[in-house]
């Protein structure tokens, strides 16, 4: 007999992340979760529509398993073990839910690092079918705020996997193992964290356009003029988008700033946006033309789940180029679907303030404003553990280890660089040096010298943005610098 299903909306941001940067400790709410459903049928074909409101969070805890061996990619079943115990691993027995398209996993202390491998498999809606296994990225504490930090000190921020988008399904089976290693109580394996639980997110809809149907674009959002005219072998600035999309690129600022929550330095730091002074006589002439960028309201982020101030640093020094870690298996039309799902997995699962990243690409190329607070600003992000103050983050969608990026995705971190450094006077093709929080990599006070636009693993240690993605920085640097025209 299956257990019932147990959903969860997550924590409500606001309420939960009651931080000092806040002006106002007013909370939003979060629909309440939706009842339990009854078991769907065995065979695919009879399996009723689900019947719960899009865009939710179902949050399973992960328990101890009687087949816990752990499996290898596209293996149905593996045999008992007898080894296996609920310290070393955990997981969920295949089972119905409600609709999703994006699996993680979370437990409780975000200092408690999981070593050792997380796999799902899923079962798409659409034929009832079983996918293989496949692993998640477990060392994800690296995108994260930096310790001390109001954001990772707020009490509610968990340790997480990278999520990993899977398309819409309605069925989950999870297996969570430990490294096997050698300890001096003898155990087979280190523990796994407390409280494991798999978290399924469900993106909701595209937002309503104009007329009727559904588009990745906002009723209000407007085009970004652009200042001359791309170079050569660079996409046009609308190329790659979903239907309707080019009616969501930011003009101004992000649509949470223009409706007034919070004033642009309302949080008591510096006035955002502005540009320190720099050495380079006529650096400010240094600015990429500004690149077409979806806001907010045009990927459909539901601006309730964030924290509703705003945090920002003086100025950017430096760009970290990161991949999201969830796959590639996207379209181009998925991908506002696929950002909605990220945010609502960094919110309401990992309990962070807002989307870790300042900016998202996606396969086509087409930039998306990702954190709040506004475009040209200064904001504070969760990125890049340690390095956070004084940077900003650009996360492409996919995995990168052992896929190489798209030219046009390449394009667009090229373009969107040249423009955003270039409005605090940084060469994307020079250096500069950063003070760590504490990374891991780097001791919290460690001065560290660094390109201005670096990849992840430049600041931790970790495989992100993937190796394909990492070694096309030199070329994004050049062509960058070229837009801007050095």
């Amino acid at each position: 007999m299956r257990a019932l299903l147990v959903t969860s909306l997550g924590v409500t941001c606001a309420a939960a992340l009651t931080l000092p940067l806040a002006v106002s400790g007013s909370a939003t709410s979060v629909p309440d979760p939706a009842p339990a459903p009854a078991p769907a049928a065995a065979a695919a074909a009879a399996r009723a529509p689900a019947a719960e409101p899009r865009g939710s969070t179902q949050s399973l805890p992960l328990g101890p398993l009687a087949d816990a061996a752990p499996r290898t990619s596209g293996e149905p079943t593996a045999p008992r073990s007898s080894q296996a115990s609920s310290a070393t691993v955990r997981g969920l027995s295949p089972r119905d839910a409600h609709r999703f398209s994006l699996v993680g996993v979370v437990w409780d202390d975000v200092d408690t690092e999981l070593h050792g491998t997380v796999q799902v498999r899923t079962r798409a809606t659409a034929t009832g079918r079983w996918s293989g296994w496949q692993d998640l990225e477990t060392h994800n504490a690296d995108h994260a705020a930096d310790a001390g930090s109001a954001e990772r000190g707020s009490g509610t921020v968990h340790g997480s996997t990278a999520p990993l988008w899977v398309g819409d399904s309605d069925g989950v089976d999870v297996r969570v193992r430990s490294d096997d290693t050698a300890s001096r109580d003898g155990a087979d394996s280190a523990p796994l964290p407390e409280g494991l639980r798999v978290e399924l997110v469900d993106p909701g809809d595209d937002p309503a356009r104009p007329g009727g149907g559904t588009s990745v674009a906002g009723a209000s959002a407007t085009v970004t003029p652009v200042a001359s005219s791309p170079k050569p072998g660079t996409l046009p600035e609308t190329a790659g988008l979903p239907t309707g999309a080019a009616a969501g690129l930011a003009e101004t600022e992000s649509p949470a700033v223009e409706a007034g929550l919070t004033p642009p330095g309302a949080t008591g730091l510096p006035a955002p946006g502005t540009a320190e002074p720099v050495d380079q006589a006529g650096a400010a002439s240094y600015v990429g033309p500004r690149p077409g960028i979806v806001t907010r309201k045009g990927w459909g982020a539901d601006e309730s789940l964030r924290e509703r101030t705003f945090a920002y640093t003086s100025t950017v020094k430096a760009a970290f180029v990161h991949h999201s870690a969830t796959g590639n298996n996207y379209t181009c039309a998925e991908a506002p679907s696929v950002l909605r799902s990220i945010y609502r997995y960094h919110v309401q699962s990992s309990g962070w303030r807002d989307f870790g990243y300042n900016f998202a690409i996606d396969k086509c190329g087409n930039i998306y404003e990702g954190r709040a607070g506004g475009v040209t600003k200064a904001v504070l992000g969760a990125h890049t553990l340690g390095f956070n103050t004084n940077t900003m983050g650009i996360v492409v969608l996919g995995t990168f280890t052992s896929t190489n990026p798209p030219t046009a995705a390449l394009n667009a971190i090229s373009k969107l660089t040249a423009w955003k450094l270039g409005l605090f006077g940084r060469d994307p093709k020079g250096k500069v040096t950063l003070v760590s929080g504490g990374s891991g990599k780097y001791a919290k006070g460690t001065s560290v010298k660094l390109n201005v636009i670096a990849g992840h693993r430049d600041g931790f240690a970790t495989e992100c943005p993937g190796i394909r993605l990492y070694n096309k920085l030199g070329t994004v640097r050049t062509t960058a610098a070229a837009l801007q025209g050095r």
